[in-house]
């Protein structure tokens, strides 16, 4: 006859051989991305289980659907950043700069300007 341990026990028993067990709280998704797809686990258990310094995640339960790479691409892709043909200008007078190139920084720094400026300048 095999005698079930109860939780206290069991945590200390984990313990004592360097592992330690910590849930993660509200989580909504789990995104796992491959070259092939995506699977989405919504709503699951997430627990932490550490062992002599390595992090091992385990995800329990949930509702699970796949994806295909195209439909992450729309579906996931930022909001362009806006600002307007005066930014740009405004950019591209201050550094020297072409348009395009004024453009471009814009676009990588969010729309700010005092940044795009920095990183053309640089």
């Amino acid at each position: 006859m095999h005698r079930r341990m109860n939780p206290r026990e069991q945590k200390r028993m984990m313990q004592r051989m360097g592992m330690n067990m910590d849930t993660v709280p509200d989580v909504q998704q789990v995104i796992i991305h491959t070259t092939g797809k995506d699977i989405v686990i919504d709503e699951p258990e997430v627990a932490i289980l550490q062992v002599q310094g390595q992090k091992m995640y385990q995800v329990i339960g949930g509702q699970v659907s796949e994806q295909s790479p195209s439909t992450r691409a729309t579906a996931g892709a930022p909001a362009k950043p806006a600002f307007s043909q005066e930014d740009v200008q405004l950019v591209a007078d201050q550094t020297g700069k072409s348009l395009e190139k004024a453009k471009e920084a814009l676009e990588e720094c969010g729309g700010d300007l005092a940044k795009a400026i920095l990183l053309l300048q640089s």
